[in-house]
């Protein structure tokens, strides 16, 4: 047998038990070594009987003889009991186990057992109830185990349904010795500066630990793999870009801060030192490749600004990608007011729009060349596109707006100096290539700068970013007043609707957010049918608030399955504040700027993770009026409504992400995408000593001396891109 043998040749593995086993991603004998308990029972306590007074309510092991075992029916006859008396030298216990008459097969008078489990009490005296058990070998000395099931720490599995933590364990045992046969991929030099068991004894401890320090260092070795591939991955990239060569873009300090100055407002702290390290960093000719994380409202959009006016005042041009037309259109208009005095072209190229503005003009050409007035000009949007892609080409445009549309094969950039992508933590490296291959630049690469409102802890953005340089701003520009957020008991539905249709009297529009209500077979399903799922929801509400609740009002609705024509429709009449109510999925979640919606209302709220209703909150609260977001669940449970209260009463959106990813993980938080593939078996991001510690022996490694390394990336790599 060797590790790529299939679990197929194991004992007791038949065509059923072999289809549950791969539906658990068991299918050799490597997997089931890679398959790590998720929890363990601590059995390895052995107390004499005549202790167990002392132990009630402790988990603990006996090892005794059975005098006695019988099956009986319980007073009211509907379940039989099967009860043994059991003795070791100091004294005897009953055990008592329910609905498994079987045991009187398997467990019989003179056996000698390992009993383990939880020993209480009752009129009779000292009792232990459904234990797990295990024969005791005739070979095991009194001191010392041999044993699976019981009398040691024990592996507790996640399972599928019609199988046994018994089995799984069993299967386990029959192939642990082969821990033996995996080769170590780590360098010696890593392995004793990070003080890490070799990996046969971790797999073998992390199933079978001898003891608890035997398990810590198991753990302890197979969370630094998990991180360190991470950190590989990363230092290979840094790497990569630390080769190519990027124009300088000298920080033009006289404009820059004529230009703050001159705003309607200051900027914070965290402002000026994100954009001071950005705009240190464009200096260098190795290309930036910085992740610019705030919170919501925190002001990255200025940050950004500055940034592309001094990509413009090199010289050179600068776009901003976003992930959605709306996005893009709102950036525009956010760039259009904040450059509106200086000579700065900016055009917007998304799938269904175009535009471009003249600096200082302050005019609208669409597509059209000012140039060519006695001409005819392009009317369609095919030939306004082809227009604003020519000055694109010829320098004309400076600072271009667009969706990923700007990767399209049509758009080539003269002298493109500086890359923003907005709600994307990283540039993927075919995406690099292509905007390399765009920028007008024969022998240099252009500065790349990520944007996220999604807040990410900074341990847990070295582990996933570990190739990006970080800049933070934590803190929220001064006169906002902070959303007043409230769990609603159902019971006080009625008052939450008499709220909103007052805010709406005074002028303000509200957000109703609706879950993707899944069904169980949906997850199977093609993205088309979550969609539909999506609409139905939508629809539902809408239905309800237009004809029932507010009758009265101007209510519209988005969801996933419309056009992008129909969504901006609705997204521009309730920016112009003609819809009063507007039902909607997730689509809103980041970066839709309404300033006059005072309200929002989450449906369902214990479908989203914390960082997500964060997101949805940070849509209102956008000017000088009060506004509000209130929460409605039909899941009472205590575990909701504690990570609910959390929520209620903590606005930092820094905090929210910690306390989601210590109770929920990071594929949850934010999405498997982009958890950037985080599907750790052990590690968490509580393991910080251990995440700073790879990290820092991950810079050092010179993957020349040892291209193993290299391999376990690609691997890695390979194994994610397949699940």
């Amino acid at each position: 047998m060797h590790l790529d043998t299939s679990v197929a040749a194991l004992n007791r593995v038949g065509k059923t038990l072999g289809k549950k086993l791969s539906h658990l991603g068991i299918r050799t004998v490597r997997d089931l070594l890679w398959y790590f308990p998720f929890r363990y029972e601590d059995f390895s306590q052995t107390v004499a009987i005549r202790e167990l007074s002392q132990k009630e309510g402790e988990l603990v092991t006996v090892r005794g003889k059975i005098e006695l075992i019988a099956n009986k029916r319980s007073p009211r006859k509907r379940t039989i009991i099967t009860e043994a008396l059991v003795s070791d030298d100091s004294g005897q216990l009953r055990v008592v186990w329910f609905g498994q008459p079987f045991l009187t097969q398997s467990l019989r008078a003179g056996n000698s057992v390992y009993f383990s489990g939880k020993v209480g009490s009752d009129m009779i005296g000292m009792v232990m109830k459904s234990p797990a058990y295990e024969k005791v070998h005739q070979s095991t000395p009194t001191d010392r185990t041999d044993t699976t099931h019981t009398a040691r720490i024990v592996p507790m599995y996640s399972l599928t349904a019609g199988m046994t933590q018994k089995q799984l364990r069993f299967l386990v045992s029959q192939v642990i010795a082969l821990s033996e046969n995996i080769p170590e991929w780590l360098p010696e030099t890593i392995v004793e500066e990070a003080d890490l068991v070799p990996i046969q004894n971790a797999i073998r401890a992390i199933h079978f630990p001898e003891d608890s320090t035997d398990l810590l260092h198991a753990e302890k070795r197979l969370k630094f793999d998990e991180i360190f591939v991470l950190q590989l991955r990363a230092e290979m990239i840094r790497q990569t870009i630390k080769r190519e060569v990027a124009p300088s873009l000298i920080f033009h300090q006289k404009e820059i801060k004529n230009f703050v100055d001159g705003l309607p407002f200051q900027l914070t702290k965290a402002q000026k030192i994100a954009a001071w390290e950005i705009l240190q960093d464009v200096e260098k000719t190795t290309p930036m490749n910085r992740l610019l994380e705030g919170d919501v409202g925190s002001g990255k959009t200025i940050v950004a600004a500055l940034s592309l006016y001094n990509t413009i005042l090199n010289g050179q041009q600068a776009i901003l990608m976003a992930p959605t037309e709306i996005l893009a259109k709102q950036h525009f208009e956010s760039l259009r007011g904040l450059f509106c005095a200086l000579d700065i072209s900016l055009g917007l190229l998304t799938g269904g729009s175009v535009e471009e503005k003249e600096g200082q003009s302050q005019h609208i050409i669409s597509g059209q060349d000012e140039s060519l007035k006695t001409k005819k000009q392009p009317t369609s949007l095919a030939s306004r596109k082809r227009n604003v892609i020519e000055h694109i080409r010829s320098g004309g445009a400076h600072i271009i707006v667009g969706t990923h549309a700007l990767l399209n094969g049509d758009v080539q950039f003269k002298n493109l100096g500086l890359v923003i992508i907005d709600e994307q933590h990283r540039f993927g490296v075919e995406q690099r290539k292509i905007i390399r291959d765009k920028s007008g630049h024969t022998t240099t690469t252009p500065h790349f700068l990520s944007m996220t409102a999604t807040p990410i802890p900074r341990t847990f953005a070295l582990t996933l970013y570990g190739d990006l340089d970080l800049s933070i701003i934590n803190e929220m520009p001064a006169g906002r007043k902070p959303i007043k957020t409230r769990l609603v008991d159902p019971h006080n539905r009625g008052k939450a609707y008499a709220f909103i249709r007052e805010q709406v009297k005074n002028g303000r529009q509200v957000f109703v957010i609706c879950p993707l209500i899944e069904e169980k077979e949906s997850h199977s399903k093609t993205q088309d049918i979550n969609y539909q799922l999506e609409k139905k929801s939508v629809l539902s509400e809408y239905k309800k608030l237009s004809e029932t609740i507010f009758p009265d009002l101007k209510v519209a609705y988005l969801h996933g399955k419309m056009k992008t024509k129909e969504k901006d429709d609705v997204m521009a009449l309730f920016q112009k504040g003609e819809t009063n109510v507007l039902v909607s999925t997730s689509v809103v979640e980041v970066g839709v700027d309404i300033p006059n919606a005072s309200v929002m209302m989450i449906e369902g709220a214990e479908r989203f993770g914390l960082a997500q209703l964060h997101q949805f909150r940070g849509r209102v609260g956008r000017s000088n009026h009060q506004s509000y977001c209130f929460l409605f669940t039909d899941n009472d449970t205590e575990t909701v409504r504690e990570r609910l209260a959390f929520f209620e009463k903590t606005t930092d959106g820094f905090l929210l992400a910690e306390y989601d990813l210590q109770t929920r993980g990071p594929g949850d938080v934010y999405g498997t995408a982009q958890s950037g593939m985080m599907q750790f078996r052990l590690a968490t991001m509580k393991d910080g000593s251990i995440i700073q510690l790879a990290r820092k022996l991950a810079r050092d490694i010179d993957f020349a001396q040892f291209p193993q390394l290299k391999e376990r990336v690609k691997e890695w790599e390979e194994k994610v891109h397949l699940e």
